[in-house]
């Protein structure tokens, strides 16, 4: 087993992953949930304008779809009722006359067998209260999901009725509010809130609300969902929030409306060569900060965790040409200084001083992006202060009153996306840990503070069994929910350890030595498939508190095949229900996981 050589391996390929203007841009897995509700949305704008956009649209789904009958978010996706809902509507009702009749009708003809044994009928009732059941009393998937079924007829000629109302009228209330009204939906979707909301009024009347909701819509509401869509036409940059937002508007009468003019150009300008859609446009700034973590990595001298000192290394043939790594420090150093929010942001009213996920403007600030780009400028050069301590102030004003940190604004914790989350809190931990002595007398109380509410947070949402449940990261192998303990669990150790926390991070270290496969990989939780990006976790989290897994990191190098392949796995996106898979995860992850080892050694 050659550690040294595996890493240098993964470090090369790495480096080989940046993009021309020298940042890690990463890629997102297609996925056939965006794939359908595109064709939907552009069907409902214009289906002849927009024919061959769903011709192939709809014959990337059949092609795609899983033996047993259903989809799954991803092409390595398990079928779940969601995306098979999805596509099964928009296959009926697109699908014939643009691509092979047979092979739609018999597209959709296992489909709604496999829907059927899933639901029990294919009754629309069943089907509303199956959807429903599933997201429970979050609103933000499970009504664009019943609206999109309604849409294609899949819930009978009174669908509309079946899709819950949304009080979009309360968007024209100060935002300050949001919090206090408890809205049905997380703090970013705000623009489905008002486009599904206006949809359903238009197509249920309601002789209570239906005087109000007119004067809203025409007051503030429509002008407020023109202001915050961002200039690339993408809400989120995402094609399924903005498919929603779309076909919301179009069955609402408002085909002419600016916001669906803007989210077709979004939606036709993003589609991939082979007619699906990815889950995002791409996750640019968390992958350079992940990249630029795992480069700091102290490796035989190489890198320095604070300076990186210049080194030449050669990428492959696209960079043929060596390169001082003291220039791809100040090229990557500019860029993700280029991304720090420097006004308020229009869907969350989120203040200036954190980061978002992806450098398109579709972005929101959120407390996983910021703390890593936290961590990422301290390495990258720790005199910027004045930046940090707008980010470090920002993180510690989003805390929730429980001590953990919630993705997007702070006091929405009535619902999954937005309630406070251990990964999170350990990311912002570790930030705060880096800073606090760069900061002023007075901000370094407030960090104590954080840190001290955000270790109480961490100590009264560890599991019985000593792990730590993540938000943002999923395994759709492990049937408790579909959660990570694996992901939470490593995130976690990194901060108990940074903050010297011996007793707690032996609970981490003992779940995650019980937890590794007999194979010596990990999977997301107990007899779950071991991954690599798991694994890459687990065995660097572990290195990092000076355990080397002997078995971990052989199964990690023979599985990259000496660190230069890494097929990707499916990862959970938001609280597990969504899937997605990023070609960074593995190879940064794996740098990472080595580099640690290495280190430890």
């Amino acid at each position: 087993m050659d550690v040294s050589s595996a890493l240098e391996n993964a470090r090369t390929a790495l480096l080989a992953e940046r993009n021309a203007a020298g940042v890690w841009e990463g890629e997102l897995s297609t996925s056939a949930l965006s794939t359908a509700t595109a064709i939907v949305a552009l069907g409902c704008v214009d289906a002849d304008k927009n024919a061959e956009f769903i011709k192939r649209g709809c014959q990337w789904l059949v092609e795609n779809q899983n033996s047993d009958g259903g989809w799954g978010d991803t092409v390595r996706s398990n079928s779940n009722i969601s995306t098979s809902l999805l596509a099964w509507s928009a296959l009926s009702k697109f699908g014939d006359g643009r691509c092979s009749e047979f092979d739609v009708r018999r597209s959709t003809f296992i489909a709604s067998s496999w829907i059927r044994d899933y639901v029990g009928s294919l009754s629309p009732n069943a089907i509303a209260e199956t959807v429903s059941a599933r997201y429970g009393k979050d609103n933000t998937f499970s009504v664009p999901i019943l609206m999109l079924c309604a849409i294609c007829g899949r819930l009978g000629p009174n669908g509309w009725k079946l899709v819950p109302a949304m009080p979009f009228e309360l968007s024209i209330c100060p935002r300050e509010w949001f919090a206090i009204l408890k809205l049905p939906v997380v703090s970013y979707a705000l623009p489905a809130l008002i486009a599904i909301g206006y949809a359903r009024h238009k197509n249920v009347f309601s002789p209570v609300t239906h005087l109000l909701r007119k004067w809203a819509w025409e007051k503030r509401s429509s002008d407020l969902l023109t202001e915050i869509q961002p200039t690339t036409g993408g809400f989120l940059e995402a094609a399924p929030l903005t498919s929603f937002v779309t076909m919301a508007l179009a069955s609402a009468g408002q085909k002419d409306h600016p916001v669906v003019k803007k989210g077709v150009e979004f939606l036709t300008e993003n589609v991939r060569d082979d007619g699906s859609w990815p889950i995002d446009t791409n996750l640019a700034t968390w992958a350079t900060t992940l990249a630029v973590k795992a480069l700091s990595t102290n490796q035989q001298g190489v890198f320095d965790e604070h300076t990186l000192l210049d080194r030449n290394v050669v990428l492959n043939e696209q960079y043929a040409f060596d390169e001082p790594i003291r220039y791809v420090r100040e090229t990557v150093l500019k860029w993700i200084l280029d991304q720090q929010y420097q006004t308020v942001h229009p869907f969350t009213n989120s203040p200036p001083g954190g980061w978002a996920w992806t450098d398109l403007p579709g972005g929101v600030p959120d407390a996983d992006d910021t703390p890593g780009a936290l961590l990422a400028l301290k390495i990258l050069d720790p005199t910027r202060k004045t930046e940090a301590e707008a980010a470090v102030i920002w993180l510690l004003d989003l805390q929730n009153r429980d001590g953990g940190m919630p993705t997007f604004c702070r006091g929405w914790g009535a619902l999954p996306f937005d309630r406070s989350s251990p990964d999170l809190t350990a990311h912002a931990i570790r930030a705060w840990l880096a800073w606090k002595d760069d900061m002023p007398l007075e901000l370094q109380d407030r960090i104590d503070q954080g840190i001290s509410e955000g270790r109480r947070f961490l100590v009264e949402t560890q599991n019985r069994d000593g792990s730590w449940t993540p938000l943002w990261f999923g395994n759709q192998h492990l049937k408790r929910d579909e959660e990570n303990p694996t992901y939470g669990t490593a995130m976690v150790l990194k901060a108990l350890l940074a903050m010297g926390e011996s007793e707690l991070s032996m609970d981490a270290i003992q779940w995650l030595q019980e937890n590794q496969n007999p194979d010596g990989g990990w999977g997301g939780g107990s007899a779950t498939p071991s991954s690599i990006e798991e694994t890459a976790l687990a065995v660097g989290a572990l290195a990092t508190a000076g355990f080397r897994n002997e078995e971990g990191t052989r199964w990690l190098i023979e599985a990259t095949d000496n660190g230069t392949k890494f097929p990707a796995s499916p990862i959970g996106f938001y609280f597990a229900k969504l899937w997605y898979f990023e070609r960074m995860y593995p190879v940064v992850w794996t740098v990472e996981a080595l580099g640690n080892v290495q280190a430890a050694t």
